[in-house]
């Protein structure tokens, strides 16, 4: 039976990933042909490859929350790669990611085409990078950043990183703080976190060899750039995404579980 599934999973995936490859080739020859920049076409088609790639993915999905209407810098935590296709299927947005996935055999290319910008850790070049992200949220489009820098088990969230958040308060944009949750039989998902020392293809097979998981996107309230400073505003997005996955934390330091969690 697993391997009946897997075997069926793994054709979608292969058809998708090879639409994917042809949005990404005519994403090319526009960028040929076309006088002005083609970012806003970049983003409506990775979202329509995006949501036929979460598609083949085992996940029940729930959406909690409005979408925010003016372009605003969106702030996850993040436990896996999957957190890219479940969260970009919602809206049309940029996402900024490691370098390393720049050198993944077209998972990378695509990427790249869609218009993700890549960061290489202790570079330096963090400012350049900010006036990058500040000019694409001036032209009133979404972007998504991982501000842990990493990735969890889905059980904590680690200290949100605030150079990048400078963005949002020299572009007036507000932050649009995400959390993502992935849950098996009422608890949470072993499967799904892509942590360590896992490699994409070992962890793509374990996944489509699994049973369907629960995923739980919830779009908190927006928090106001103005008037904050970047490490004021990492605080503010990383308590509310840790109180709505982990609860408020009492004297003890236990953690009670939040009216959200199932």
């Amino acid at each position: 039976m697993k391997k009946l599934r897997l075997s069926w999973r793994l054709l979608r995936l292969v058809a998708v990933l090879g639409l994917g490859a042809l949005l990404a080739g005519g994403v090319s020859l526009l960028e040929r042909l076309a006088r002005h920049e083609p970012m806003a076409t970049r983003q409506r088609l990775t979202r329509w490859f995006l949501a036929r790639l979460a598609g083949v993915l085992p996940f029940r999905l729930r959406v909690e929350g409005e979408l925010p209407r003016a372009p605003m810098l969106w702030v996850s935590n993040h436990v896996s790669w999957t957190d890219i296709p479940l969260l970009g299927m919602l809206a049309p947005l940029s996402f900024l990611s490691k370098a390393e996935v720049r050198d993944w055999p077209l998972a990378g290319w695509l990427a790249h085409k869609a218009g993700t910008l890549f960061i290489r850790r202790g570079s330096g070049d963090s400012g350049l990078l900010g006036q990058q992200l500040g000019a694409h949220l001036r032209r009133g489009r979404h972007l998504l950043i991982f501000p842990e820098g990493t990735t969890t088990d889905g059980q904590s969230v680690r200290t949100f990183h605030g150079r990048l958040l400078s963005s949002a308060i020299d572009s007036g944009v507000a932050l649009q703080p995400v959390a993502i949750r992935y849950r098996r039989d009422g608890q949470v998902c072993p499967v799904a976190p892509f942590i360590g020392d896992d490699d994409m293809l070992s962890h793509l097979l374990r996944l489509l060899q699994s049973e369907v998981a629960e995923v739980q996107i919830q779009l908190l309230p927006p928090i106001a750039s103005h008037g904050l400073n970047r490490n004021e505003l990492a605080r503010r997005a990383q308590a509310a995404v840790s109180h709505a996955l982990l609860g408020e934390q009492d004297a003890q330091g236990a953690v009670a579980p939040a009216s959200a969690a199932a």
